[in-house]
């Protein structure tokens, strides 16, 4: 999709949110922001100059007070006349203010337009646009310094930067196809070869960084489940920190869901307590296992607790009959639990287990679970340089690889050119839906509709 000439509205929305506080911005934006300007503050303010106004009504009488701020085009966030007015932060008279401004012609905002034009006039790019709305919507202190790397064009640059790469190899592939008079086959030289292997390791740095950016922004959701009393709400506490968990002697303690959110080295992790997985006894306890069988079906990893006390002698026959009772497609560790109370537990562990021991009530190997966490999640402690991605964004790299790779299939297996050429043409462009070269208009709707309104 080529880039659309932006709607020509005014729009207004309140850039604070909603309720009470000290301070309350409107923000308007588009070619009738001088003219508005006029009418509410008595005349237009020198650009990029904070002044102090009166925010008037139709009548000439003050509504409120404050801050007036004005950026002239090209010269603003979303590349159009922008006003800012800082005032006080009450929902009346901010509301006030906002039918002030529809009335004298500006319409209010959609969700995310303001960053939407932005996009669209060329002021930043797509990731970067995406960026704004996981900057605010951080949940650690990892996942906000990740997006205002991306913000500041850090992944774009990247990609770009591979994209130049792939767009010359193409130009080169293409006139060796347009000039095939020449005495050397550019084709058959190493040198097409080397960078298309080349290309692909910049793929997978790319990609892992990216796999990153995503844990950061979306989390990772954990589910621990097993037997009844097999010390499963003990586990949940001593990982969250908290009695998140009711913990007792009594087996089927826990019947619903308990759900917590924690950061693992700035990983955000989503730890859920199940119901044991038993036969039900009654109605309330055969809801519970049917909540807990549906958190299982959607997590990223499953830790399943076994009481290596209970089970002793039978540990290895126990696992398996745990594992028989959930889908076999969710990747699942075996936690051995309590393996202060049986010394030779290790002794009873089946092959082709993937398995750690820990004690809940002792904290023996809880620090060595946390690291085996992190490494079989593939997540690493970010680097000032980790950039925050979406899930569109590694599914686009993914794409792009495997075009890259069926190119070199193509020149390797049959000396096609045209057709190594073909699929690096289609992989630029699939490069240039990360960065909303070539976007459609049904995407932009469902990325700038989550924003907030006045962003």
């Amino acid at each position: 999709m080529s880039k659309h000439l932006v709607d020509k509205d005014t729009i207004v929305a309140q850039a604070t949110p909603p309720g009470k506080g000290g301070i309350g911005v409107i923000r308007l934006s588009g070619s009738m922001v001088p003219e508005l300007a006029n009418a509410l503050l008595g005349s237009l303010p020198s650009p990029r100059m904070a002044t102090y106004r009166h925010f008037l009504d139709k009548n000439g009488t003050a509504i409120d007070q404050g801050i007036a701020l004005y950026f002239k085009a090209p010269n603003s966030f979303t590349g159009e006349h922008v006003l800012e007015l800082q005032g006080h932060g009450g929902s009346v008279v901010l509301g006030m203010v906002l039918e002030r401004c529809v009335a004298l012609g500006a319409r209010l905002a959609n969700p995310g337009e303001f960053s939407e034009r932005a996009f669209l006039n060329d002021k930043i790019d797509l990731a970067q646009a995406e960026a704004i709305a996981d900057l605010i919507d951080s949940a650690s202190t990892a996942a906000a310094r990740g997006a205002l790397k991306s913000l500041q064009g850090e992944f774009s640059k990247q990609i770009k930067i591979l994209n130049e790469r792939v767009i010359k190899l193409r130009m080169y592939v293409e006139a060796a196809i347009d000039f095939p008079e020449e005495e050397i086959d550019f084709l058959a030289e190493d040198k097409v070869e080397i960078e298309i292997n080349e290309i692909l390791e910049t793929f997978s740095e790319i990609a892992k960084q990216a796999h990153q950016g995503v844990m950061l922004r979306e989390g990772v959701s954990l589910v621990i489940a097993g037997r009844p009393n097999a010390g499963k709400s003990s586990l949940m506490n001593i990982l969250t920190g908290r009695d998140s968990s009711i913990v007792t002697s009594i087996a089927g303690t826990t019947r619903d869901i308990i759900d917590e959110h924690i950061h693992l080295d700035g990983l955000p992790l989503r730890l859920i307590d199940t119901a044991g997985i038993r036969e039900a006894a009654d109605e309330i306890e055969e809801e519970g296992l049917r909540r807990a069988l549906n958190e299982i079906e959607r997590a990223d990893r499953l830790l399943l607790v076994v009481d290596c006390n209970e089970e002793k002698g039978a540990i290895a026959e126990k696992i398996e009959e745990v594992r028989g009772e959930i889908p076999s497609e969710i990747p699942t560790t075996i936690i051995l639990n309590k393996i202060d109370l049986n010394s030779a537990w290790q002794t009873e562990i089946p092959d082709g287990v993937e398995w750690l021991g820990v004690s809940a009530k002792t904290g023996e190997g809880m620090q060595y679970l946390r690291e085996y966490l992190k490494e079989v999640l593939g997540y690493t402690v970010p680097e000032s340089g980790t950039f925050i991605a979406r899930s569109r964004h590694v599914n686009a790299l993914r794409r792009a690889t495997s075009l890259v790779e069926a190119g070199r299939r193509c020149l390797i297996e049959d000396n096609a050119g045209e057709l190594l050429a073909e699929e690096l043409k289609i992989c630029q462009r699939v490069l240039g839906e990360i960065t909303g070269e070539f976007t459609s208009d049904d995407l932009l709707g469902r990325i700038f509709s989550s924003f907030c309104i006045g962003k």
